[in-house]
């Protein structure tokens, strides 16, 4: 099962970093799906940081900018993948 819990705002293609604006609360170890258009892969959360300071999770309003394994665009959506 599937939940949406952000979209990705920004995309640093050289540090492989996504920053998501999250209408959802996520924590490291989730497993998120990234999804624009025919674009879509999953990924673990193993670091995520707000304002350059590692977090172990956060709430829903916040931007976190999350390592992922693979290129994204702005405007992708974010889910949590619950099982």
């Amino acid at each position: 099962m599937e939940k949406e819990i952000g979209k990705v705002i920004h995309y640093y293609d050289k540090l492989g970093v996504a920053v998501v604006r999250l209408s959802g609360s996520l924590a490291t170890g989730d497993a998120i799906k990234i999804k624009k258009g025919e674009s879509e892969f999953t990924d673990i959360v193993e670091s995520m940081q707000v304002e350059h300071a590692p977090v172990m999770s956060a709430q829903a309003g916040q931007e976190v900018a999350i390592k992922i394994s693979q290129k994204t665009k702005e405007g992708a959506s974010v889910s949590k993948v619950e099982e």
